[in-house]
């Protein structure tokens, strides 16, 4: 069993804020996300050994790469700070993450900085669905279709209807409690938006259709954002809990991880999943990897969950791959309240990509920091009470890559 990594603290932008309105570059996005993480934990920068950045598209959205550079310009502190830039679409938070702690459990490093980061706001609605389109096969998949993921997922949904049946007031239903939830989170991006469960379900010109099934309400949101999270070896984090008067079992930490890549094409995936029971076999067995390592027994060993609701469908998914229900039956859960913010076992208290938002590779990151903010009671507005076990599903291109966090104390 290899040694625990520890979630020292981090800082999330406020996901409301347009940066190429306010004239600022992605580099100023880092900025912000490093100084609040560094602020938050009293790390000084000369302690950081080394950096790591998630991002999916900066050389389409701000046609910058090489962003892992970027931090060295943060602080004098970071001079000569080896870094580096991961990418797998909307999973790319999380995979710089996996790439983190996999060198701190290996005794490379003693103390990460990880950072995600996406500046979407930057062209049209229709160009930014094209850029989406990379993260799918885009000749065979995304090139010249309009907005091709809502109706990659609405296709997710349709598979739904066609093994096991879907309603779409259930997906109302997770609408409405992610713009809920978001309401309660002072850093989400509709926070003071209006959706209601009526909304939700209907449609017309004030909830338009999408693509397929996917209406306006059923979509996650184009965000501007930055998140960086500092992780530490056992070695590092009892040093640094002694010098702020705390105990190392009082910080949150990695219990466990799962990781698997499914065929790129939605077509591939949907066959090679024929007559299984679970609509997407490898985000299950990510998720039954993640457990095994944590030690967990099942998902209701869990305080809560954030999940990738890219779109209400991924979300439908989710509930019945993480286990609570049998697979096709994820309506018992969202009709008994189970996931609402007072229910057995809460989703996405943050808001999750519908109601938080979803800058695309900053997301695992934002997910891995709110876990940790929910299981030392940090989270304020959007505590769940008593939570000691989180779990994460991030998610890349349309179930590609599935990324899977235990986060505990």
């Amino acid at each position: 069993m290899t040694a625990p990594v520890f979630i020292l603290g981090g800082y999330q932008t406020d996901f409301a804020r347009n940066w190429t309105k306010e004239g600022k570059h992605i580099a100023a996005m880092i900025r912000e996300a490093v100084q609040g993480a560094l602020a938050v934990t009293g790390v000084e920068p000369g302690e950081i050994e080394v950096g790591h950045v998630g991002n999916f598209a900066a050389e389409l959205y701000a046609m910058q790469g090489h962003l892992g550079a970027f931090l060295v310009d943060v602080d004098p502190g970071f001079a000569g700070l080896p870094t580096g830039r991961h990418e797998a679409a909307c999973a790319s938070g999380s995979i710089a993450l996996l790439a983190a702690t996999a060198e701190l459990e290996a005794g490379r490093y003693e103390l990460a900085l990880v950072v995600g980061v996406e500046q979407m706001k930057t062209v049209s609605p229709a160009q930014g669905g094209d850029y989406l389109g990379t993260a799918a096969w885009y000749e065979l998949e995304a090139k010249g279709v309009e907005f091709p993921f809502p109706k990659l997922f609405g296709r997710l949904g349709d598979e739904y209807d066609k093994r096991y049946g879907l309603r779409d007031e259930h997906l109302a239903h997770i609408a409405a409690v992610n713009y809920d939830n978001a309401r309660r989170n002072p850093r989400a991006q509709t926070r003071s938006w209006y959706m209601s469960e009526d909304h939700a379900r209907g449609g017309g010109p004030y909830n338009a259709t999408i693509g397929g099934r996917i209406k306006i309400s059923d979509c996650s949101q184009v965000t501007d954002g930055a998140v960086a999270v500092l992780l530490a070896a056992p070695a590092y984090a009892e040093r640094w809990a002694a010098r702020r008067g705390t105990r190392l079992d009082a910080l949150a930490r990695v219990e466990g991880w799962g990781h698997r890549t499914a065929p790129l094409t939605f077509d591939a995936k949907i066959a090679e999943s024929a007559g299984a029971p679970y609509v997407l076999p490898h985000t299950r067995r990510a998720i039954e990897d993640a457990f095994r390592r944590a030690r967990v027994a099942d998902v209701w060993s869990l305080s809560g969950i954030e999940t990738h609701d890219c779109f209400t469908t991924s979300e439908y998914m989710a509930i019945d791959h993480f286990g609570l229900t049998a697979p096709g039956e994820s309506w018992k859960a969202i009709e008994d309240g189970v996931i609402d913010f007072d229910g057995k076992l809460p989703i996405n208290p943050s808001g999750g990509l519908i109601g938080a938002g979803h800058p695309v590779g900053a997301t695992g990151v934002r997910q891995l920091l709110d876990a940790s903010l929910q299981v030392t009671g940090a989270a304020g507005g959007y505590q769940v009470p008593g939570a000691r076990r989180f779990a994460t599903l991030n998610i890349g291109g349309s179930g590609t890559t599935s990324c899977v966090f235990v986060v505990g104390r």
